[in-house]
């Protein structure tokens, strides 16, 4: 992907050279690859949400309305400001903190009972539990981990009509909209209706939500909360196994510098690399030779894995893991790992606290270790990675 020969990366993605900072696509569309001109397309006002499977929210009736993920202008901007209280440092600290450790704790448990176990699944299940709180499904039935694996499995097909694959794809993705809704979602607004809660559901149901636009939400902030949040956890995970000076660091660190650590491997290895925006005015994008112009209409891609590893903004060695730069234009340590501007990820302080809580409990265990290399694979239209098999294992009780 035109990593330099000097890269700490584990994931290694085939989104092209860091070349120029803006550039057409064979299709027409635009790439970003340079800091600046990625920021200034997601903090555009004349861009909105493309890709992300928008084009089948887009053929819901008028009637319902779309996530918040789906949403800009004025009412996307009110939606926002009104959930923002969830995930204040206040809130994420003296709140969610609790929530996580407890979960933590559990699964550790699990691992050490067992001797060994997938990172993927402990991970998930901390994930999971996580946001299910801040979403409000407490009422869920057994078995919410699997219904939400087949939701989001390692590959997807196309749903259509046309074809005997799109039609299986069709089936299965309405089945699996059913499981969750029947033995999650719904549960659980009955259980709100009946008493009020502050999270999420509550917060919809007060907004006057259908059941449909509920279960629209919660699978939103499920692909947000949940899915990305594993594989960041499982891929500073690797690096840490593998980097014997910087386990040593962030076992000997306080949190904040735990947290730079994490951040940091995060800006190297972003977990979704691909964020697309459609303009719907002229924007003009800053490059090295000039201005160039976006015409309404066009598609845009922000390749935040090279926007990433601007060395005008991250500095030297943009590949190596240096926990503590100082980036020219914000908005974090992690870069734009969780995007910028409207749909800047509102749980990124979640995130980071999940994965310091169960990274830095798990390596206080004694004997851990990683008993093999993980397999990695990707999911092209978002640019995300998933990895899988990488096993933990801990020495046997005493």
């Amino acid at each position: 992907m035109g990593d330099t020969q000097d890269s700490a990366r584990k994931v290694h993605r085939d989104s092209g050279p860091p070349g120029c900072p803006v550039s057409r696509a064979a299709d027409g569309s635009w790439q970003v690859r340079g800091y600046a001109a990625a920021r200034a397309v997601l903090r555009s006002s004349e861009t909105v949400q493309a890709g992300l499977g928008i084009e089948s929210v887009e053929k819901l009736p008028r009637r319902i309305r779309r996530p918040v993920l789906y949403q800009d202008g004025p009412g996307h901007r009110e939606q926002r400001r009104r959930t923002a209280r969830f995930f204040t440092p206040r809130r994420v600290s003296e709140h969610y903190r609790e929530v996580v450790v407890r979960i933590v704790e559990e699964q550790l448990s699990v691992l050490r009972a067992a001797g060994q176990a997938q990172l993927a699944d402990l991970s998930f299940s901390v994930a999971i539990a996580v946001a299910s709180d801040i979403i409000g499904l407490r009422h869920s039935r057994p078995g919410i981990r699997q219904r939400l694996e087949a939701f989001f499995p390692e590959e997807f097909g196309t749903p259509g009509l046309t074809s005997p694959h799109g039609i299986y794809w069709l089936v299965r993705q309405n089945i699996n909209w059913l499981r969750i809704y029947v033995a999650d979602v719904r549960p659980a607004i009955r259980a709100h209706r009946r008493k009020q809660r502050d999270d999420l559901i509550s917060h919809l149901l007060a907004d006057g939500c259908s059941d449909a636009e509920i279960l629209g939400e919660c699978l939103t902030f499920a692909a947000a909360g949940m899915i990305t949040t594993r594989e960041f956890i499982c891929v500073a995970a690797w690096h840490l196994f593998s980097d014997n000076s910087l386990r040593d660091r962030y076992r000997a660190a306080e949190e904040p510098e735990r947290l730079d650590i994490l951040q940091e491997i995060l800006r190297l290895e972003p977990v979704v690399a691909r964020l697309c925006r459609r303009a719907t005015a002229e924007l003009t994008l800053p490059t090295e030779d000039g201005p160039a112009t976006v015409m309404p209409g066009e598609l845009v891609a922000v390749l935040v894995d090279n926007a990433n590893t601007d060395p005008a903004t991250v500095g030297d060695d943009p590949y190596l893991l240096l926990p503590g730069r100082t980036l020219a234009l914000g908005p974090g340590a992690a870069g734009l790992s969780f995007g910028d501007g409207a749909h800047r990820c509102p749980g990124a302080g979640v995130a980071i606290l999940e994965a310091d809580v169960f990274l830095s409990r798990l390596f206080a265990l004694d004997g851990v270790r990683m008993t093999s290399e993980p397999r990695v694979s990707f999911k092209d239209e978002i640019g995300s990675y998933e990895i899988r098999n990488l096993t933990v294992a801990v020495p046997p009780p005493r």
